[in-house]
């Protein structure tokens, strides 16, 4: 499940990031980045788990699956939070910035 939950983060951020390629001020190509990291990562992972264990891969209890639901619902929400923290460092649109330096009158 934490594959699956990454790489459908993976290709709607990829369709989002191809719809708005030409402009990219909100800097959804490192979302992409980390999200397809990520289900590489998770693809190695049940690789070995698959090498290691067999045919019961295939059939894993639904607590194991809820389990991995939310561990890949987790990395997704920190992903988020990652490029959100990104996004408002660089500020491409200037919003932080114009916050910070308001002059009061």
């Amino acid at each position: 499940m934490t594959l699956l939950t990454t790489v459908f983060a993976a290709i709607i951020c990829t369709i989002i990031w191809y719809r708005n390629a030409p402009k990219s001020q909100m800097k959804i190509g490192i979302l992409c980045w980390m999200y397809w990291g990520a289900s590489l990562m998770w693809l190695v992972d049940a690789v070995f788990e698959y090498a290691e264990i067999h045919d019961e891969y295939f059939t894993p209890a639904p607590i194991d699956m809820l389990n991995d639901f939310y561990l890949g619902l987790s990395v997704v929400a920190l992903g988020l939070i990652i490029w959100l923290v990104i996004l408002l460092a660089k500020d491409p649109k200037g919003v932080v910035k114009s916050v910070l330096f308001k002059k009061k009158i």
